[in-house]
Parts: structure tokens; sequence; C-alpha cells
């Protein structure tokens, strides 16, 4: 996390405006003088195009991407909020009374902060807990006369190919990665890809955050907080099969082990997931064909604009993406 040093970040967001939001909700008026061990700064978490966060103390604010639809927004959150929910999502806090809904023309929401997952230590990574989360997301009940948008997943991985289009049309591995994008049915890439069960949407490691408790009464020793999923952003009614292609193409890629994959999608089965059922392709292969693309298409995205060369996973899936184009099964 680091300190506060500009007032508008990369993705636009009114930097300054976020920092005092966040001071302000951590702190309201009336209540103790700030003491958190930060020393009073905020630091920026995320600072991209599709979202800002920032944290003070044990609070996040987030400036969502300027494009986000208010009223899918607004059922989104609702959502999150609702108690039958809170054993899987990380439910919002909410804002200040005076304070503003929107900031330079990105709706701002609060949270409280957790713990990420260690990306310095992947052997702790919480595979088992995080399919059973989704497990668990999948099967609640919809919550009646809700009117929830379709989750993103499919539609993501279109803007994500359409951008590649626009930003590295020349690049020697586009026409790889638009061969491959052909194997995909236009149907279940489309906007209006019909809804089936609550999914989250953008399901990866990153998406998880420990659900810690108030400071005056930390957990045993014995007994770590729980995971929660993160980031509603993208939350809605479609395949569920869409929030483990992640994790599927990972695997098919060769950079998922075998175990972790396996363990995976073991926890997720034992939890009753209704993504899968005794052969997990035959609904999983045409979601991690996409994510596949849907990843190396943002990565020939981002290279072209940075100037440099793929990295090696990067390569990986523009090789799986060859051999998706060449072996069509649908």
């Amino acid at each position: 996390m680091t300190p506060t040093a500009r007032s508008t970040p990369a993705s636009g967001a009114p930097l300054d405006g976020l920092a005092a939001l966040a001071r302000t909700a951590a702190h309201p008026p009336g209540a103790t003088p700030c003491g958190c061990a930060d020393g009073g700064l905020v630091g920026v978490l995320a600072d991209r195009e599709d979202g800002t966060v920032v944290r003070h103390g044990a609070l996040v604010v987030k400036a969502h991407a300027p494009d986000t639809d208010p009223e899918a927004h607004r059922a989104r959150l609702a959502l999150a909020a609702r108690p039958d929910v809170a054993d899987v999502l990380l439910s919002p806090l909410p804002l200040p009374p005076a304070a503003p809904e929107v900031l330079g023309g990105r709706p701002v929401t609060a949270w409280p902060y957790g713990p990420p997952v260690d990306p310095g230590d992947p052997d702790a990574a919480p595979w088992e807990e995080a399919a059973r989360l989704l497990a668990l997301l999948h099967r609640t009940p919809l919550p009646p006369g809700a009117d929830l948008p379709p989750m993103r997943a499919p539609l993501k991985a279109a803007l994500a190919v359409d951008r590649m289009r626009r930003s590295a049309p020349d690049h020697p591995a586009a026409a790889t990665v638009l061969a491959a994008w052909e194997t995909i049915p236009t149907e279940l890439t489309a906007p209006g890809n019909t809804p089936h069960l609550l999914c989250h949407g953008d399901f990866h490691l990153g998406q998880l955050v420990r659900l810690t408790p108030p400071s005056p009464t930390p957990p045993a020793p014995s007994t770590p907080p729980p995971w929660r999923l993160i980031d509603v952003d993208d939350l809605g009614l479609g395949d569920p099969a869409w929030d483990l292609a992640r994790p599927a193409a990972w695997f098919a890629a060769g950079i998922l082990p075998p175990e972790i994959w396996s363990r995976f999608l073991g926890a997720y089965q034992e939890a009753g997931g209704p993504a899968v059922g005794t052969d997990p392709w035959i609904r999983l292969d045409v979601p991690a064909r996409a994510l596949t693309v849907q990843t190396a298409a943002l990565a020939l995205a981002k290279s072209t604009a940075e100037g440099r060369p793929l990295d090696e996973v990067e390569e990986v899936m523009i090789d799986t993406c060859a051999r998706i184009a060449g072996h069509r099964t649908g």
C-alpha cells in the first residue's frame, strides 16, 4: 500500500476526493480521532481503468468504472447487502450521510478492508475455500422479485477482443487470437446471454479477502478469519460455468498444476456446485476457451500499449489459442 501522492490516478478517478471520503467514512464526525496504524495516510490498493480503490485503516472506498450502468450497479449492491449472501460476499458499508455517491462521474462505494490472498505464498492459496464460496453463491435462491442484470463474464470476453482489434490489429499474434475466438458460439458471448443462476462474473484469487472482525473482538489464533468474495461489478445471472472458467483455462494451458485444479474442482463438486456434472468439460469447454481468448487479447492490447514484448505466461496463452483454433470442439 502506498501513500497518496497525486490528485488524479491513471484511471481518471479523483483520488483526493476518494482519500477524503475514505477518511470521513472511517472516522465520521464525533468519532474517536484517527489513530490508525498507517499514521492517517490513505493507500492506493488498485488504480485501473475499471476501478480505483483506496484504503484508510479498516475501510476501503472504490470508484467504479465510468461506464457503470447505474440501475445495474444499484441492483448488485442491494444483492451484496442481503443477509442471505453474507457468508459468501463481502457486504458494503453505508457512505457517510453527506458523502457524494458519485465522484468524477464514477459511482463510489465503501467496504470493510480485508487482507487479500498473499501472492508470495502460492502454496497457501485458498483454492478449496474459493470453490466452496462459488458453490454456495451458485446455489443461492434468487431474491423474490429481484431484477438482477446478467453477469458480465461473456460480455467481458467480447470486450477484450474488441479492445485488441482496436489497439493491436497488426500484432503478429492477433490473427491467432481471432481464430480461437471464432470457435466460440456467438450466442454465448452476447450481452443478452440467457440468465440462469447467481454468478460472480469475474472470479480469480484476487477476488478473495479475509473477513476480519472489529478490532475489539479479534479471532482466536487457531481460527483464521473466513474468506469472502469481493467486487460485485460483474455480479448477476448467468451460467455458473463461467465462474470456473479462468482456473479451467489456466489448467488447460498448463499454468495451473493438475493437483490444484483437482482440489478446486473437487471442493466445488463436494459443496454441491451446480456448474458442472460428471464430465465437467461438457460445461467448461466453451467458457474456458473464451477466457483463454480474453486473457490473450488483453495481453496483446496491454503489451502493445506499453511497448513491450509478451511475457512467458502471455506467450503460453497465445500458444493455447493456437491449439484452440486448430481443434474446434463446438
